[in-house]
């Protein structure tokens, strides 16, 4: 049998219309939109912006804004149509399952933990940074970062990490929660996105009036900018690369704050609760990708004209808490701004790693019942209705990640795995356009296939960005992977064994 079989639209709609049937339909657009603008607005505008900058584009993190957006439009006009046609759980695993067969289907489910397992890791050593400032350093060094951290701070002391404590027990709390059943309601969602853009606005409006010129100026990072050294001598940023300065440093950047934009293709796991997803799916995927696009692009030009992006750096200065480090030394005006920021932020981040864990988790539920990972991912609580042993699993995979790998190592790959994802889709919405050109598309993502074809090669343009030791790890993901689907899931798939009259997904959870 054919390694891309494929599964048939109309039994993937009545398998989730059955496996999904205690969902209500409650969330209109604006309810989407707040739900898409949470679960982004985080780590990724409030670290990787000064990371990026810092590291690859200094203050044209702006125009890597761009590019990575455009990407991301792209990407979603491709998800939107998909969303609006088949309004199901499973993102892009469930569409690519239908487009492009099984075998895709499985690289884009395994490349989807690295976006929502890692998304969720690295956003709690986020959580873990602001914490600690919030604190005023009140949390050692030690029990604050990874074994594969250390440096020599500028009394000539060497710190060496040895796990991230915060980070875990944030992990831990949220899964307790997901595993109780308890969800954020859309009320509850909406008051934590007003916050967040508040503070992103107020941050915008009062910093502006702090900007110097000279921070700006040159706009790229030049070719012979000469490396970053810490107390002790040891380079901490090299500028050498093609993708560290210039334009090429823009690219990089981009593929750095890609990271920015992860959580507007998490709206389409929502497509089950939405009243009408065949014109809400789209509104919620493209409204929050332009409004954050708007307030990334202002924001990342504020927070490198105020500080120097060399500064962004030094993990005793801006690179660990960005935000709260150029407030606090440049506009001591609004010293109050720089806790509230704090305390604000920490409640955003709990938001985003629980939509990235849900999302993950909603991912390994529709994997299970296909049977291409094992039944324990699908087994719902007694009570709880909720699949417990999924987020109990879930949460020692991105423990351990959040407690022992390095926070930029960790959004890096989450950024391949979406960018993969995204390089998919795209192309999936191309295939079934010419495969099943008759089939009801309630949303068309707009001229296709140029659309879908530079959504795909800007995303692949944004990986080949990524630096060499994070592409060598995600091959050795993918790889992994590809042993895991053929020794264990090529021969448990459910499609495999039962074909079109393949059972439904209560069926499985009765046995």
């Amino acid at each position: 049998m054919s390694l891309f079989i494929k599964k048939p639209l109309d039994h993937v709609l009545s398998q989730a219309a059955d496996s999904e049937k205690g969902l209500k339909r409650t969330l209109g657009a604006a309810n989407l939109v707040a739900l898409g603008i949470g679960a982004i607005i985080g780590a990724g505008l409030f670290v990787r912006t000064a990371a990026a900058a810092g590291q690859t584009s200094g203050p044209g993190v702006t125009l890597s804004f761009i590019v990575a957006a455009i990407g991301c439009a792209f990407a979603g006009l491709c998800y939107a149509e998909f969303a609006s046609m088949i309004p199901i759980a499973g993102s892009a695993y469930a569409y690519s399952y239908v487009t492009m067969g099984e075998l895709v289907a499985w690289t884009i489910g395994w490349a989807l933990i690295m976006e929502y397992a890692l998304g969720a890791a690295t956003v709690s050593i986020a959580w873990s940074e602001y914490l600690n400032k919030l604190l005023d350093g009140g949390i050692p060094y030690e029990w604050c970062h990874s074994p594969f951290e250390s440096f020599t701070d500028n009394a000539g002391v060497f710190h060496q990490g040895v796990m991230n404590a915060p980070a875990l027990v944030i992990l831990l709390l949220l899964t307790l929660l997901l595993i109780r059943g308890t969800q954020e309601s859309a009320f509850v969602n909406s008051i934590i996105v007003f916050i967040k853009v508040a503070i992103v606005l107020l941050f915008i409006a009062l910093g502006w009036q702090y900007i110097r010129p000279e921070n700006l100026t040159p706009y790229m990072i030049p070719e012979n900018t000469p490396p970053v050294l810490d107390g002790a001598g040891k380079v901490i940023a090299d500028y050498s690369g093609w993708n560290k300065h210039g334009w090429g440093g823009i690219l990089g950047g981009a593929a750095i704050v890609f990271f920015a934009f992860i959580g507007f293709d998490a709206v389409s796991t929502a497509a089950q609760e939405a009243k009408n997803p065949k014109r809400d799916m789209p509104i919620g995927i493209l409204g929050s990708l332009v409004v954050c696009t708007i307030l990334y692009i202002l924001f990342g030009h504020v927070l490198t004209g105020v500080a120097n992006w060399k500064e962004f750096v030094d993990p005793e200065k801006g690179r660990e808490a960005s935000v709260a480090y150029a407030i606090s030394t440049y506009m001591k005006d609004y010293a109050w701004l720089a806790t509230a920021v704090t305390v604000a932020i920490l409640a955003g981040f709990s938001s985003v790693i629980l939509v990235m864990l849900m999302g993950q988790s909603r991912v390994f539920y529709t994997m299970s019942n296909d049977g291409l990972i094992p039944s324990v991912f699908g087994e719902l609580h007694p009570k709880y209705k909720t699949p417990y042993k999924a987020n109990m699993i879930l949460f020692l995979f991105v423990g351990a990640f959040a407690a022992f790998v390095p926070g930029h190592v960790a959004g890096d790959l989450t950024s391949f795995g979406t960018l993969f994802a995204f390089v998919l889709v795209s192309i999936g919405v191309w295939m079934l356009r010419v495969k099943a050109p008759n089939i009801e598309r309630p949303f068309r993502a707009p001229l296709v296939p140029v659309v879908s074809t530079l959504g795909a090669l800007i995303c692949l343009a944004m990986i080949v960005g990524l630096d060499s030791q994070t592409l060598k790890v995600a091959f050795a993901w993918m790889a992994l992977g590809f042993v895991v689907y053929f020794l264990y899931s090529k021969k448990n798939s459910r499609l495999r064994q039962y074909g079109d009259i393949m059972p439904k997904a209560s069926d499985f959870e009765k046995r």
